[in-house]
């Protein structure tokens, strides 16, 4: 089944506050336990009946919520889904939505009930998820522990047990099975035409200034052209350079909270959409946006098709973007000599940093509707093997062997099709198949996605490594109880609502940074900005 549905936001925050207070209501001040008594106990023992491979019983059926990424659209028929229903024993059903209303959509469903999947791909315990857990919305799925084999060795095999500690909630109970990678890598950043660079006698530029005196360059040397655009809207561009700025807000910033920023010498955070570090951000983004030398229609999502097509045709020169997009645009490019380059994190007031990464990152969770299924251990079970074992971490990374690889010796050798591809084999293996496609791959062991690269790629990780913090580790979440992390998600949508709509003015002119900053500043404190940022600190772990 394959479906697109689009909630209106409005509609969606009537729900979701009629339904949290019903929640509330019954939730008893249990604090996170599942509630209804309905979910089965753990079991101790070795599982058969609720096996993930038990034939017998037929074909597992399961439906799965999916965030859809436009420069990645899913296909019903990718191998990946053949090989998991063949493997697994089981029937899949995936419910497709736009990347951009999947929170929305992840909220309406688990806030009413109503249309709620078996599981649902992609998400964390961040922000409102938080919440919904300690009310009894999501299965606690460290009370399960015994049914998840696969993840608890990767785990271990990986040295996380920390990290996934730092994941539970207040009642000491994680709600997701996350995903696991051995270590961060650098795969998007400033990528720009390294042949322009000579061409004009440009060294590569190290600082934001430097970047300024590339796209001059360009836009000097190409009037009709916006040197800068940007793949996926703002949130990209937002992500990949704050940090050097010392803020990370927006959608996708590091803390989920949408306006605050983390602290990493005071280890604390503070309300980063009106510090003066976004401000200086802000204003070099928008003498950029009044200069012509940013796209205008970044501020817009832009699809991938249109993205490279600006980039292959001369009509931008650089982006913020991921390697594996490169090979696609030169195949593409009809101007000789024409060559992209990825370059690492530009130095910032607050350094040289990239957007945070952890070693654990979105994931799997399990409905509380889930849990009442008679079935729910093989359920378990199942998406345990499917997503962790050695077995479908390769599958999900590599492919099929004989289809998409070879082994020569202990070396993995890509097919043909993939090797003389124009977009590279790691965007092929997306497009094709749907291998490596974020929400499916829940397993990264560094050396196994390297080998889908080049040697240049290779040699900008090893950069990228030798800085000092490039990559910082995403912000501690706190240990919001349930009826806080229910006031923080009521501080956050007001909040993150009014951000988005002043950023995009100031971003576009059509506020000024400096007459109307204090104005901005003044509605965010009315909407508690700073009421927000105390009860993270109040709640940390201590």
């Amino acid at each position: 089944m394959y479906k697109k549905k689009l909630v209106s936001t409005t509609v969606v925050l009537g729900l979701m506050m009629s339904t949290l207070l019903a929640c509330n209501a019954g939730s008893g001040g249990n604090g996170g336990t599942t509630g209804e008594g309905t979910t089965p106990s753990p079991s101790n023992e070795g599982n058969t009946s609720g096996g993930a491979t038990t034939e017998a019983e037929g074909p597992l059926k399961l439906s799965l919520y999916y965030a859809d990424n436009a420069t990645l659209p899913f296909k019903e028929d990718w191998l990946i889904v053949q090989e998991w229903e063949k493997r697994y024993n089981v029937d899949l059903s995936f419910e497709v939505i736009p990347v951009a209303d999947y929170a929305t959509k992840v909220s309406l469903a688990l806030n009413t009930g109503t249309n709620v999947p078996d599981v649902i791909l992609y998400q964390t315990t961040k922000g409102e998820n938080a919440s919904l857990a300690l009310n009894g919305a999501i299965v606690p799925i460290s009370d399960y522990a015994d049914w998840t084999p696969n993840f608890n060795a990767r785990v271990e095999e990986f040295g996380l047990q920390e990290q996934i500690a730092a994941l539970e909630l207040k009642d000491g109970k994680r709600y997701y099975l996350p995903s696991l990678f051995d270590k961060p890598f650098y795969d998007g950043g400033l990528i720009l035409r390294e042949d322009l660079l000579q061409k004009y006698g440009l060294p590569a530029p190290k600082t934001f200034d430097d970047l300024y005196a590339v796209l001059k360059k360009f836009k000097e040397e190409n009037p009709d052209s916006y040197p800068l655009t940007i793949l996926a809207g703002p949130r990209v561009l937002y992500r990949m350079t704050m940090p050097s700025y010392g803020v990370s807000v927006g959608k996708n910033g590091a803390s989920g909270t949408n306006t605050l920023s983390w602290d990493y010498e005071k280890q604390e955070y503070f309300p980063g959409a009106i510090s003066d570090q976004y401000k200086q951000y802000m204003t070099y983004l928008a003498k950029l946006y009044k200069e012509g030398l940013l796209d205008p229609e970044m501020a817009e999502p832009i699809d991938g098709d249109k993205w490279a097509q600006k980039m292959a045709t001369g009509k931008s020169f650089a982006s913020y973007a991921y390697y594996d997009q490169i090979g696609g645009i030169e195949a593409s490019a009809t101007e000789e000599g024409f060559n992209l380059q990825m370059y690492p994190p530009l130095q910032g007031p607050a350094g040289a940093h990239h957007q945070p990464k952890s070693s654990t990152g979105s994931g799997i969770l399990f409905p509380k509707k889930t849990a009442e299924r008679d079935d729910f251990e093989r359920i378990v079970r199942t998406i345990d093997e499917m997503f962790f074992s050695e077995e479908g971490a390769k599958l999900a990374s590599s492919g099929v062997e004989g289809v998409t690889y070879t082994m020569d010796g202990d070396k993995i050798k890509y097919a043909d099709d993939l090797t003389s591809s124009a977009d590279g084999i790691y965007k092929s293996m997306q497009l094709k198949y749907g291998f490596g496609a974020d929400p499916l791959q829940l397993v990264w062991v560094n050396a196994r996605e390297m080998t889908k690269y080049d040697e240049n790629y290779l040699q900008i990780n090893a950069t990228v490594a030798a800085m000092d913090e490039a990559i910082q580790a995403i912000p501690p979440s706190p240990m919001f109880d349930d009826m806080t992390a229910e006031e923080a998600g009521s501080l956050q949508t007001p909040l993150a609502d009014t951000f988005e709509i002043w950023a995009d003015a100031f971003l576009t002119g059509k506020k000024d940074l400096n007459a109307d900053w204090d104005q901005y500043v003044t509605e965010m404190k009315n909407l508690q900005i700073e009421k927000f940022a105390q009860l993270y600190n109040d709640n940390m772990k201590k």
